[in-house]
């Protein structure tokens, strides 16, 4: 393959990467192998062969040794977002002794709440959900 056609594809790559089509940086590493081996072909005679050899290799070995730290680097984790019930307080209407579950009503949904403590919890006090086992509220007393 002529040198100007790994230039002219690897700059069609990187510049799809960038400015269309979010592939989470592998683009960006194989248009960047081929413009290596465009410069590569144009300053010394290479096989066809060869180049498509060396635009293999360097396009894994890019890849793996640089694509996870540019991406993070320019794709920063976004903060979580609370879903579900879990780290909210619940008033129990009712006693709930340890192991022990009832039904109530939590953000407008029935839930089965269970006391995942060692401790009882009194009726009318609070409980924070500790977690969610499958629709069911693992709850403990607020201290």
């Amino acid at each position: 393959m002529a040198w100007w056609g790994w230039i002219i594809g690897g700059a069609i790559l990187f510049g799809a990467e960038l400015g269309f089509v979010n592939a989470q940086f592998y683009l960006v590493f194989v248009g960047s192998a081929a413009m290596i081996v465009g410069l590569l072909a144009a300053s010394t005679s290479v096989a066809a062969w060869a180049q498509w050899g060396l635009f293999a290799i360097l396009s894994v070995v890019l890849m793996l040794a640089f694509r996870s730290r540019v991406y993070q680097k320019f794709r920063p984790t976004l903060p979580t977002v609370k879903t579900g019930p879990s780290g909210g307080v619940i008033t129990l209407q009712g006693p709930l002794a340890p192991g022990e579950s009832c039904q109530t009503e939590y953000q407008g949904t029935h839930w089965t709440v269970r006391n995942d403590s060692s401790l009882p919890i009194a009726a009318g006090t609070r409980a924070r959900v500790m977690r969610v086992s499958d629709l069911t509220l693992l709850v403990e007393p607020v201290s």
